[in-house]
């Protein structure tokens, strides 16, 4: 299991998130709800959409990802969680947020955090809102894209008659994804969005390229979202300090937000 500090340089944006702390399944969750049904010329609906994020190296607490799910909650009208996948255990902030990457046990971390290790949570917190709502879709930011590709691979049966059902989850986003293999790409059966930064040592070209034949080879419906100039991470990280990469983060949420509008009208 391999990262690139990439995965760890980050910014925190001003702000305080206005969700608050449950559960889902049996994992620490922050949620943010959506707004309040509303009748009258701008009418906003009762939401049956949930959005499940799998989050970076970062974790479930930090600030940016927090914010991120409350625009979701705002502009695609949906439930969104963030459960906890790293049983508690948070990097720190600060020493990443200033580079000092050598304060940081890595790769302790990642051996506690393995794909085998955290998987089965990942899939009971997506079984969870399967029950609940009409429209889940996954979306997963570096360390989480491996984990929405083997989402969108799977089928449930919640009546346990032993016949595969729906999907476990409707759809997926992949943001610079980490640890992603051409077997999870080739086993994506939902449609997919992908948001790629052009510079990616870990998403790479050739992985690009890969993710995109199969897609199309077997008629997964796709939406590419390419973003020239910006690197791994920025879609969480959002740097105004670095050319562009503030607006590739506004531009990728957008896209996720239409993404979700565009699942929830049922390919």
């Amino acid at each position: 299991m391999s990262f690139s500090t990439c995965c760890l340089k980050t910014f925190k944006w001003n702000g305080t998130p206005t969700g608050q702390i449950g559960t889902l399944a049996n994992n620490q969750t922050y949620i943010a709800s959506p707004p309040p049904p509303s009748s009258g010329p701008n009418s906003n609906p009762e939401s049956t959409t949930a959005i499940l994020i799998v989050h970076d190296l970062l974790g479930w607490s930090f600030p940016n990802a927090r914010l991120l799910a409350d625009h979701y909650a705002a502009e695609a009208n949906a439930t969104v969680y963030i459960p906890d996948f790293f049983g508690g255990e948070v990097l720190p902030f600060e020493p990443l947020i200033a580079g000092r990457f050598n304060e940081v046990d890595l790769p302790a971390f990642k051996e506690r955090n393995t794909r085998e290790i955290r998987e089965p949570e990942i899939f009971q917190c997506a079984q969870a809102l399967r029950g609940r709502y009409d429209v889940v879709v996954a979306v997963g930011f570096c360390y989480g894209g491996w984990a929405v590709f083997r989402l969108g691979a799977q089928r449930v049966n919640l009546d346990h008659s032993g016949v595969e059902g729906r999907p476990l989850v409707d759809a997926i986003a992949a943001a610079h994804p980490s640890l992603l293999t051409k077997e999870d790409i080739d086993g994506v059966s939902v449609p997919v969005q992908i948001l790629a930064p052009e510079l990616d040592q870990i998403f790479t070209p050739e992985l690009k390229a890969y993710t995109f034949e199969s897609l199309q080879r077997r008629g997964v419906p796709f939406d590419w979202q390419h973003f020239p100039g910006v690197e791994h991470a920025c879609m969480t990280r959002g740097d105004e300090n670095k050319p562009g990469e503030r607006r590739a983060l506004e531009r990728g949420k957008n896209a996720v937000v239409a993404w979700v509008k565009q699942v929830e009208q049922k390919y």
